[in-house]
């Protein structure tokens, strides 16, 4: 069984560095580090920019189909590069339809689909944590009851991290703040960017989304609870 990925710069693979200009400071998406996690194959097809609409039309979803055999599952994940273009990507519209196409598809070859919501950006606003994605997260949750499709809640997940963190701690999911750690400086690009990930934060989410595979799959269901062990009178 293989794992695939479709989405955008936040679940893609790492550009080794070459944004920042040290190898010791990527920018990567999650989907770069699941592997470490699971067990099974993992084949990120997911690219910076992407949209629902660009993801197909520039032959990325063909290459994922083509490569689908029965018993895989598929991780979709798109949505900031989506509400860029509301004209012909809106929640409801565009970007619904698209995301219900690939479903189908996933299903047709007798695959699995599992939908994510966006993670969040890092933006923080006299200390609390904005919402940015608007009714984007609540489209792909719509999606997973009305197609019966589990969701991996990742906007609900990061804004927990980041909110658990706290505003200075978290920066070090970041390239700016990872930096700074080491006495590094970036540019001034990198220096606001508080969506694409380094290496700490694309395992941190990378990890939560690996749990949430396993489960879905039932490893540990079938394990002997150990609650009369634990339990005291």
């Amino acid at each position: 069984m293989t794992i695939h990925l479709a989405g955008d710069s936040t679940v893609a693979p790492t550009d080794g560095g070459a944004t920042s200009g040290r190898p010791d400071l990527p920018l990567l998406g999650w989907g770069d580090e699941l592997g470490r996690f699971m067990d099974e194959d993992v084949r990120n097809h997911a690219k910076g920019g992407a949209t629902t609409e660009s993801f197909r039309e520039e032959g990325l979803w063909d290459s994922l189909a083509g490569e689908l055999a029965a018993g895989d599952t598929v991780v979709i994940q798109f949505g900031h590069n989506d509400q860029k273009q509301p004209e012909t990507l809106s929640s409801g519209g565009g970007y619904r339809e698209r995301i219900t196409a690939f479903v189908a598809e996933v299903r047709a070859a007798g695959a699995v689909p599992v939908l994510a919501t966006s993670v969040e950006r890092r933006m923080f606003e006299d200390g609390a944590l904005r919402y940015s994605h608007g009714p984007y997260p609540a489209e792909v949750r719509s999606l997973g009851r009305a197609l019966d499709v589990p969701v991996v809640d990742l906007t609900v997940f990061t804004r927990w991290l980041y909110t658990w963190l706290g505003e200075g701690e978290s920066a070090a999911l970041f390239v700016h703040g990872a930096a700074a750690a080491i006495g590094a400086e970036v540019d001034e690009k990198l220096g606001n960017d508080n969506t694409h990930y380094t290496t700490a934060g694309a395992a941190a989410v990378a990890r939560f989304v690996a749990e949430e595979l396993k489960a879905l799959r039932g490893v540990g269901d079938d394990e002997e609870p150990l609650g009369k062990w634990m339990v005291r009178p």
